[in-house]
């Protein structure tokens, strides 16, 4: 590992203004050590903004709001979040393990990069750890790579389970930056990208942003809701394939349907059309089974990933089952 500096700013503003090319933000430091273990982050410095930022979670009648440096142990056993908002600590608990959990944050969980085995090994090529040296995984093993909104330049996926019930639950970001007092908002939604010709850069935070903050809207999903994750093994793995879903019932028919899954994309991937069929249907296995069908059918999988439109389409199916019995 390169010799660095550890800094601890006194406020966010002078954590901003210390912010450069080569200093990185460090949080819990679960994925950026990492990292830099592997010669692929090399900063000069870490700003340590943990003692800076919101370590709360707060709720009011119409929303959620998860500090930036709320661990994901801690949101995942919150009584707020099990008792309005479960989808988000299901998915807490379905990733990492335990000791990663204590100490991962959620910003930082939005931010982390790519499990991709070509983006670690950094005597194969990849363009997401250096521009226009090419993907290897497009022509390479692709088993774990993506079968939707991928481009010639990358086919890697977004790890975070966390972000994938966040992007189901429509959740915003809060971020600051230099100058400004209020915090900034960016919808999940469009907070990361996907790779097409620029795959080095994962999200759409401004430059030299700080994320305070995530704020999830009040749903009606705090009783019928999933998630499934399928993997090589029941912990210590990422996501071949997750769902996230989420039904609001009212009587025997579905009024509102969210789906989301990881593994499938560079970032966290709504199914729309799936969830637009499933408002007014009557719960039912044909009517799910239409619906994952709708999803995997989206789909354009790689040579060695072709496996994963079947198992993403029994991965809604069962999910949306679950939610009937959650």
């Amino acid at each position: 590992m390169k010799p660095f500096d550890l800094l601890r700013p006194s406020s966010i503003a002078k954590a901003i203004s210390a912010k450069q090319s080569q200093v990185q933000f460090l949080a819990g430091g679960t994925n950026l050590v990492d990292l830099m273990k592997k010669h692929i982050a090399t900063p000069d410095a870490l700003l340590d903004v943990t003692p800076i930022l919101s370590s709360q979670i707060t709720g009011s009648t119409e929303t959620l709001l998860i500090g930036a440096a709320v661990k994901n142990s801690s949101a995942a056993m919150d009584k707020l979040v099990l008792s309005s908002y479960p989808l988000i600590a299901k998915a807490i608990l379905a990733g990492a393990s335990p000791q990663i959990r204590n100490m991962a944050s959620t910003a930082g969980n939005l931010l982390q990069r790519t499990r991709c085995p070509y983006f670690y090994d950094t005597t194969l090529p990849c363009n997401k750890r250096n521009p226009g040296e090419g993907c290897g995984m497009r022509e390479g093993e692709s088993r774990m790579g993506a079968i939707i909104g991928h481009s010639e330049h990358c086919v890697a996926v977004h790890p975070s389970d966390l972000c994938i019930a966040l992007a189901a639950l429509d959740a915003e970001v809060l971020y600051t930056i230099a100058g400004e007092k209020k915090p900034m908002v960016i919808p999940f939604k469009d907070f990361h990208r996907l790779p097409g010709d620029a795959p080095e850069k994962d999200n759409n935070l401004p430059q030299n942003a700080l994320i305070t903050g995530v704020r999830i809207p009040k749903n009606p999903f705090s009783k019928n809701y999933a998630y499934v994750k399928l993997r090589d093994r029941d912990s210590y793995a990422f996501a071949l394939v997750s769902v996230a879903a989420a039904l609001h019932l009212q009587g025997d028919r579905i009024v509102e349907a969210r789906l989301a899954s990881g593994g499938v994309a560079h970032k966290p991937w709504r199914w729309y059309q799936a969830e637009n069929f499933l408002k007014g249907k009557i719960p039912s296995a044909e009517v799910f089974a239409e619906a994952a069908a709708l999803a995997a059918d989206e789909t354009n999988p790689l040579v060695g990933n072709a496996f994963k439109k079947l198992m993403l389409k029994g991965a809604i199916e069962v999910a949306l089952q679950n939610c009937l019995t959650a």
